[in-house]
């Protein structure tokens, strides 16, 4: 007999076996290259969410670990990303922090149980036009976040709405830091630079040949910019902001276990920012998930077990609120980066967090001198590349539903939230759906046959479709007494509750008038469904045939 909940079975278990010093060595690679990659974006995206550099960093090394440790995948990363910038700034901002941390820890209970009885799958039923209208819509609202800092504005505190934020920038525009635009512009030029310069053929290419080349290619983008630009600003003094001017000293010690204040007023206030989280979580982390095992060429890579999954990502989120973390999830860009730089195991995620964990402990008081505008420019990147803005011109080539979908829930996340798009765009889908299924039941009238008037019943007959039998119940008011009705319902693949109801109204209209209603070669369900609710035995004869009707 099958368990009703999913077995706890890490994927790690699995990579272990026939493990060898080969794997370990890709691994340990990987694992540094990605730790490299995941601490400006960590910095990053804590501060655009509205707390302190250190959250994502703890984010990254204790829910990344955890991941990767208990996960149901091969190679995901995990950690803060920046699809949840938009939403946790959003509850910090209404809910302050205490309340972040116990909507993280609830979700994390959540997305355990979401695992646990197995409904990871359920992530799949969301239409791919609703995730990249929201995907879209957080990366225009991440871009939004860093003007402030991109531009070296002087503004007290941003506001967390669209329409404010811009309504902020353009009433400071005139506290313009050029010195701070000008790093950032460098930054997101290089970022984009960066990789197309180690091109086959490119000029730097044909200067600097052999290992060098190779060496600089290994080199993440980020971190050059983090590097050089952090240099260039304190070697020439450049009067910009920087993470030790806004936040101080980055703590470099191991963040303390504490507590949230709990209590259950507070949980029933939380619900909405709860929902979004683990929903958000959900969506992103099998995403990623999927994404990994389509890039995926290692011979020792396995397909991701979704349940287990989510079940991972509970334990990380609900572990992480108690050191004062932000919500965590599966991360396409560090993934992608762990894959193509040969990772064989979860083992690669582990080093990534211990690599991180090494870097915060001996080097945090570096940060310091990191500006806040090349924090900016790296997120501006991460926005660019994070949305898939090519959809938007393939739109021509679609349903109009699905432009709807798309455009409708990308408007709503920028105007108002991502709850509000998902919700909205579901409610469309749903109803776009129920539409379509319903051009597809149609009832054709068949030449009458030894004066009795038939039909046949073509598709699914529910609660959508359920008019298109009244045309037959007109027919039969129209006509004299005593006649007869015949149903050929051999291509009617589905009757739901409604569909059964609009039959038997059928069924009343020809009694009430002296006539008989004949259907005859049910398929199995709705066969199965008017027998068990009485309404074969109404009938006078329940054929079985059109031959015995007629």
């Amino acid at each position: 007999m099958t368990s009703p909940l999913a077995r706890f079975h890490p994927r790690l278990l699995d990579a272990l076996r026939g493990y060898n010093r080969e794997r370990l060595g890709k691994d340990v690679g990987s694992g540094l290259t990605v730790g490299i990659v995941a601490l400006p974006l960590a910095m990053a995206f804590a501060i655009a969410s509205g707390l302190k550099p250190e959250a994502g960093l703890w984010t990254a090394i204790i829910a990344g670990f955890i991941i990767s440790a208990l996960g149901g995948t091969t190679a995901q990363i995990g950690g803060p990303a920046g699809a949840f910038i938009v939403i946790v700034y959003g509850i910090v901002e209404r809910y302050g922090v205490a309340n972040l941390l116990i909507s993280t820890a609830c979700a994390g209970v959540l997305l355990f149980a979401l695992g646990l009885f197995k409904l990871g799958t359920l992530v799949r039923y969301v239409p791919v036009s609703i995730v990249i209208g929201f995907t879209n819509g957080i990366a225009v609202l991440i871009a939004l976040s860093q003007v402030k800092d991109l531009l070296g504005l002087e503004i007290a505190h941003m506001p967390g709405d669209f329409f404010s934020q811009i309504k902020a920038i353009a009433g400071h525009i005139h506290t313009l830091n050029f010195f701070a635009l000008a790093l950032g512009a460098v930054c997101v030029l290089g970022l984009f630079v960066w990789p197309k310069a180690f091109v086959q053929g490119s000029p730097l290419i044909r200067l600097l040949e052999g290992r060098t080349v190779r060496t600089f290619a290994r080199v993440p983008g980020p971190i050059v910019a983090l590097v050089t630009l952090s240099l260039l600003a304190w070697g020439l003094s450049l009067p910009v902001e920087t993470l030790g001017t806004k936040f101080g000293n980055i703590p470099s010690g191991v963040p303390a276990f504490e507590l949230p204040a709990f209590s259950w007023d507070t949980v029933r206030l939380l619900v909405t920012p709860t929902l979004t989280i683990a929903l958000l979580g959900a969506v992103e982390s099998l995403l990623c998930a999927r994404v990994a095992d389509q890039l995926a060429s290692d011979p020792h890579h396995l397909k991701h077990d979704p349940n287990q999954e989510l079940m991972a990502q509970g334990v990380a989120n609900f572990v992480v609120a108690f050191f004062g973390g932000m919500p965590a999830t599966g991360t396409i860009a560090r993934t992608v980066t762990n894959i193509r730089s040969g990772a064989t195991s979860p083992i690669a995620g582990i080093v990534h967090a211990l690599v991180l964990a090494g870097v915060v402990l001996v080097a945090a008081p570096l940060a310091l001198y990191i500006p806040l505008a090349v924090l900016a420019g790296i997120l501006l990147f991460v926005a660019w590349n994070m949305g898939e803005w090519h959809e938007f011109v393939r739109l021509k080539q679609f349903s109009n539903h699905y432009r709807m979908l798309l455009l409708g829930t990308f408007f709503l996340t920028v105007v108002f939230d991502l709850t509000v798009a998902v919700e909205v765009g579901m409610l469309l889908a749903c109803a776009f759906f129920i539409r379509r299924m319903s051009t597809l039941f149609h009832v054709d009238a068949v030449a009458e046959a030894e004066g009795a008037l038939v039909y046949k019943l073509y598709g699914a007959l529910f609660f959508g479709a359920v008019a298109k039998i009244d045309p037959i119940v007109q027919a039969v008011e129209s006509r004299q007494q005593g006649t007869r009705v015949v149903l050929d319902a051999s291509q009617l693949i589905s009757l739901d509750a409604s569909g059964l109801d609009a039959l038997e109204q059928l069924f009343k209209a020809i009694v009430h008038r002296g006539g008989q209603l004949y259907i005859h070669d049910l398929n199995d369900q709705p066969r199965g469904l008017m027998e068990r609710s009485g309404f074969a035995g109404r009938l006078k004869d329940f054929q079985t045939s059109a031959a015995a009707a007629l």
